[in-house]
């Protein structure tokens, strides 16, 4: 009898996403239909929440996690993730609700995972054969330019760090300590590779085209980029801090 196929997960953040989040579902079960989806609604205004209820009590693919309040991308990632860990997931994927992250490409992002060839693998716009089409200079140079900062400063050598299309084997979300990661936003995708690569996880990218939102309004903003410029910093001088205490009790 051949082995069972991983339980996969995929998680679907939600705030004010009422326009996409039956389209996204509906693609995601197209795209892997023996997935599961996790939509984590932070008490949307529009009726997210409520429109998601609906989906879930028609579809038994479909589970919705509620938040009382928006806190964060950060903190309803790692709601999910402890969710997920609950139920024995085997493998959980990050998604935009927006289609920014284009469903086409979940099956190369779970092909490594499900090959035993990856612990985290990255959808990346910064490797060969990635793409973001439609996106100004500005962005560009927030995205690439807090990568390749963050890369250098926490010697990670992975191309595309900001992205927020990812796929995991859950047994290294149990590595990391889900309730000390404090970022949001590019910070949290920066700061879980980080916690992943310390706790020996094998990451590869893959690429991935980039596409802008279907339907809403971004949430990118300054305070995004700065909370992971100054987290990029602060993990550097955590570690360092870590590596001198641990070659002080060496020698004591």
């Amino acid at each position: 009898m051949p082995p069972a196929r991983p339980s996969i997960w995929i998680i679907v953040p939600t705030y004010n996403e009422r326009e996409n989040v039956g389209p996204i579902t509906d693609a995601i079960l197209a795209a892997v239909p023996d997935a599961q989806i996790l939509i984590v609604d932070d008490g949307s205004p529009d009726g997210t929440g409520e429109l998601a209820d609906a989906l879930a009590r028609t579809n038994k693919a479909i589970a919705v996690l509620h938040r009382t309040a928006k806190q964060g991308l950060g903190r309803a990632y790692v709601a999910a993730f402890k969710e997920l860990l609950a139920r024995d997931a085997d493998i959980a994927v990050q998604i935009d609700a927006d289609f920014s992250h284009p469903v086409r490409y979940l099956p190369s992002l779970l092909e490594p995972l499900l090959n035993d060839r990856a612990d985290l693998v990255l959808g990346s716009r910064y490797v060969k054969g990635g793409h973001i089409p439609r996106w100004n200079v500005f962005r560009r140079l927030i995205s690439r330019g807090g990568s390749i900062f963050a890369g250098v400063v926490l010697l990670m050598p992975y191309r595309d760090l900001t992205g927020g299309f990812k796929a995991w084997r859950t047994p290294v979300l149990r590595e990391i300590d889900l309730d000390g990661l404090h970022a949001g936003g590019y910070a949290f995708q920066i700061e879980t590779t980080f916690r992943a690569r310390l706790a020996g996880a094998r990451i590869v990218e893959t690429p991935i085209t980039f596409e802008e939102r279907r339907a809403g309004t971004s949430k990118m903003s300054m305070n995004i980029f700065m909370e992971a410029f100054l987290l990029v910093l602060v993990l550097r001088l955590k570690t360092l801090g870590q590596r001198r205490q641990r070659a002080l009790n060496t020698t004591d």
